[in-house]
């Protein structure tokens, strides 16, 4: 028997991971981190996603020193998250310092505990807002640190690393589950379900990303299906 762990947010990207995840795999863990996020919505959004989905197991971490130590537009309620501006270069204050380092670690000691060698997230490279915990160049560092502190064989597998927002759509569209994502998820980093609030850099590559999957679906639908290998 097969049996993965999913970090799950309860977000587009998360969600897309798990539905594919839900294809390949017998068993599936799925692992959602409490750490005093701004909106606690998330982890409302994530336990109603997985009974939709029927997910076997599903923890919920707290981690709330997270909180304590990082500074950020997602975990203190006095700086407000900033409306997207293409202009800025500068990363944003919605990046959580250590935020994936952590997650991904302790993700990789409950898959050692349950004797998983599958660590699925979410994390892309393409559309991260230029978040340094988000490129390909960082999980293949983390994942040999992981597997050289804990003599361990797990894989870290990013199915979206190399994916923009478009070809996320169509891989959720791939699977028949566009309207879920669309409609299910939360994305936006001021807590508003579904399309967002429509004014944040979350809401603003999720919006972007649609709209060029709908002007043009065959055409990413191909583009997706090369870059990773399906039929």
């Amino acid at each position: 028997m097969t049996k993965a762990i999913v970090l799950f947010s309860g977000g587009q990207d998360s969600t897309t991971c798990l539905i594919k995840a839900c294809q390949l795999y017998d068993e599936i863990h799925c692992i959602t981190f409490d750490y005093g996020q701004r909106h606690k919505k998330e982890i409302e959004i994530s336990i109603e996603i997985i009974k939709k989905l029927k997910i076997q197991v599903h923890k919920i971490i707290n981690i709330h020193l997270l909180n304590e130590l990082t500074i950020s537009s997602l975990t203190r309620y006095n700086i407000p998250v900033p409306i997207y501006d293409k202009n800025i270069n500068s990363l944003p204050n919605t990046f959580v310092p250590g935020r994936n380092i952590l997650f991904l670690t302790l993700a990789a000691i409950y898959a050692y505990q349950v004797e998983s060698e599958i660590i699925i997230s979410g994390i892309c490279e393409t559309d991260s807002s230029g978040y340094p915990d988000c490129s390909n160049n960082f999980i293949k560092t983390l994942h040999k640190t992981i597997c050289l502190g804990m003599s361990t064989n797990i894989q870290l597998k990013t199915p979206l690393m190399l994916l923009n927002k478009a070809e996320i759509w169509a891989l959720a569209d791939y699977f028949d589950q566009l309207s879920l994502i669309r409609t299910e998820t939360l994305t936006c980093y001021n807590g508003v379900k579904g399309d967002g609030c429509k004014k944040c850099a979350a809401c603003y590559l999720r919006a972007k990303g649609l709209a060029q999957y709908q002007a043009n679906s065959y055409e990413i639908m191909m583009q997706m299906k090369q870059k990773i290998g399906l039929k």
